[in-house]
Parts: C-alpha cells; sequence; structure tokens
C-alpha cells in the first residue's frame, strides 16, 4: 500500500499532539522559599492570547503555567490592539472567562487583567484584579486609569524602556504616579531588563515586577536557572486573590530574570537565608576546615569574597551541595564568612552582602 505525503503529515502531526498532551501533564515545581512569615508564590502577570496579539487559546496559557511551575497567572489581552478581531469578536472579558474553570481545575490562581495600550510616552500599562475590563476602553489614558482605579485595581508599568528613543520618566508618569493609579513597574520583560525601572521603583517605592509578556506558545519542555520564564515570586500571607493584592500594594515582590534575582535587600536577604543550609564542618586538619552548603533554591548563587576568610569565588549551584574549604582561626567556636552575591540585584549591577556562619564546634 503506497503512503503519501499527506498522510505522513497527518500521523506526524498526531505523534507530535499526543506527545505534547503526554509531556503537558508534567509539573516543574519551583523551589524558592517561603520567607518571613509569607507564602512565595510564583507570577507571571503579564501574557497574551487571540484575542488580542497572542497566537494561542486562553486554556492554552494555564496548562502552559501548571506545567512549568506558575501559581499566579493574569491574562493581559490589549484593549486596543486586537489584530485578530476580523476572526475573534472583541470581547475584554472572554479570555478571563474561558480560562478560569481550566484554572480552577489545576490549582491555578487566575486573575483578571487587561492591557491598556498607548503610544510610548506614556506607553502599556496592565490593570489587574478589575471586574469589568469593558469601562476600561476609554479613548483618554486618564479615564481609563480612573476606570480601573475605581474597581481596586492594581495598576504597573509595562516594559518602560521597550521604546529606547522614548525611554525615560515623563510628566504623564508622574500623573498617574501622584494619583496613585501606577503602583507598580516592570523591571524585567521577557528577555529584557531596565536598569532604570529598577531605580525608579526603588526612588518611588513601586512594586518590582518581572513577566514573560508572552505571545507566541510557551514550548519550553525543560528548564533551568539560566533558561526559564521570567517571572515575579509575590509574598503573601495565603494564595488567594485578596492577599496577593494586598502583597503587591506592599511591595513584597521579587523579580527572577535569568539567573538574576531583582528585589529589595530585605526579601532578598530573607530568601538567602532560608535557602542556605550550611553544615558543621566534617573534617579538620591544621587550622582547615571542609564543610557542605546546600542551596536549596533554584537559582545558582555567585558569590565573590568581600573578607579575608573563604576562596575569592564561590557558586553555589542550584538544588546541589558545595563543598567548601577555608582556613579558621586556631580555638575559634564560629567563623563568619564575608561575601556578596553578585547575581542577586539590591540595585541596578549592585550585589547582595551575605555572611556564611559555620559553627565549629
Amino acid at each position: 500500500m503506497k503512503i503519501t505525503r499527506r498522510v505522513l503529515l497527518f500521523v506526524l502531526i498526531v505523534q507530535l499532539l499526543i506527545t505534547a498532551m503526554a509531556v503537558g501533564q508534567t509539573r516543574r515545581e519551583i523551589h524558592f522559599p517561603d520567607i518571613l512569615g509569607y507564602k512565595t508564590l510564583t507570577c507571571d502577570l503579564h501574557m497574551h492570547t487571540v484575542f488580542s496579539d497572542g497566537l494561542v487559546w486562553p486554556t492554552v496559557r494555564v496548562d502552559e503555567a501548571w506545567r512549568e511551575g506558575l501559581d499566579v497567572i493574569s491574562i493581559t489581552d490589549h484593549i486596543e490592539y486586537q489584530p485578530h478581531k476580523g476572526d475573534v469578536p472583541t470581547n475584554h472579558n472572554r479570555p478571563y472567562e474561558i480560562a478560569l474553570r481550566s484554572a480552577r481545575e489545576k490549582g491555578i490562581l487566575l486573575i483578571r487583567g487587561t492591557e491598556i495600550t498607548r503610544d510610548t510616552p506614556p506607553g502599556h500599562f496592565n490593570a489587574i484584579f478589575l471586574q469589568d475590563a469593558n469601562p476600561v476602553d476609554t479613548k483618554d489614558l486618564t479615564d481609563a486609569m480612573k476606570a480601573a482605579d475605581q474597581q481596586g485595581a492594581f495598576i504597573f508599568w509595562n516594559h518602560p524602556g521597550w521604546k529606547p528613543e522614548h525611554k525615560g520618566w515623563f510628566d504623564i508618569h508622574t500623573t498617574l504616579y501622584e494619583n496613585k493609579w501606577m503602583r507598580g513597574i516592570e523591571v524585567a520583560n521577557g528577555d529584557s531588563y531596565y536598569p532604570e525601572a529598577q531605580e525608579w521603583a526603588l526612588e518611588k517605592n513601586l512594586t518590582m515586577l518581572g513577566n514573560s509578556d508572552i505571545h507566541q506558545p510557551a514550548l519550553e519542555l525543560e528548564t533551568s536557572p539560566e533558561n526559564h520564564r521570567t517571572m515575579t515570586l509575590i509574598f503573601a500571607r495565603e494564595k488567594s486573590v485578596e492577599a496577593l493584592k494586598e502583597a503587591l500594594v506592599e511591595g513584597r515582590t521579587a523579580v527572577w530574570f535569568e539567573n538574576l534575582l531583582i528585589g529589595r535587600k530585605k526579601y532578598l536577604d530573607a530568601i538567602f537565608e532560608k535557602s542556605i543550609e550550611i553544615k558543621k564542618p566534617y573534617h579538620k586538619s591544621r587550622g582547615t576546615i571542609w564543610v557542605e552548603i546546600r542551596n536549596h533554591a533554584d537559582i545558582d548563587m555567585d558569590m565573590e569574597r568581600l573578607g579575608k576568610l573563604g576562596p575569592g569565588t564561590l557558586m553555589l549551584p542550584a538544588n546541589a551541595t558545595t563543598v567548601l574549604k577555608t582556613k579558621v582561626d586556631e580555638g575559634a567556636e564560629k567563623a563568619e564568612l564575608s561575601y556578596v552575591v553578585r547575581n542577586f540585584w539590591i540595585a541596578p549591577e549592585k550585589g547582595l552582602p551575605v555572611s556564611l556562619k559555620i559553627d565549629l564546634k
């Protein structure tokens, strides 16, 4: 029997779909510790579907998020930009409605949101925790912001360095900020990091966010500390809409971007302390000790010595144990090694100072 190319293509497509479905049932758990009495939630609050300029159906975003270990997502299709509207009717609430059942079945917390899309400046903004996206569909930007704010929305500035020729903080941003219509800012979006956004966040007490802004299908089946979806770690009392919103308003976040953790010192300190397990030395000889250090987090820790003790550089790989060999003071009961974690940024390119405390008794 002669098999045509069309039949072969059909069989190949079916096999790929079956394989994708099988792989899609496996979830990769993300490991970052709960800190300061809060639960650490992995979140992506900026993504698109065919209801604006994305390339997938809303339920696909839920499946991808579950597979990649996320706890919380928001589908934020553009209000003003809908290139598929000839095939997909304009309905700003529909992506949320379609995805909600799937999100509940998979344990994903789905937040209703939308993207307010204007020229740069002022740029694009996400409004999340909406009750109804339709009132945000207005010609005037301030009217859109007021409509979102009246619903208790949390609004943040998306990819502020997206167009370098228009990069900067303008009068309109001051207006939005002073009216408390803009409470957060993306310091990372997809594969881009914006140092000026981190500086503004620190200066103006804006909440730092990092999101994927994904449009295409998510094809990553295996992730690593360097290769993963850009996301926000949110430190909330519990996994609920109310607790998530409270945490965002209070600025309890950190951003996981490539092999960087970006955030305020208070939260990066806590993540480091809860992630690192230092055991007692298992061998001592003539003022030298050998000790195991376990990194329980999903991020490598690239460290450089600040003090006199310990190796000049120290890498603590994600989810791995490292043997540290160092000289210590004879007869001491404790040793304290001073380092800076070069990929924990408390300001642009400024690492986190830490201490490795070793019990020598």
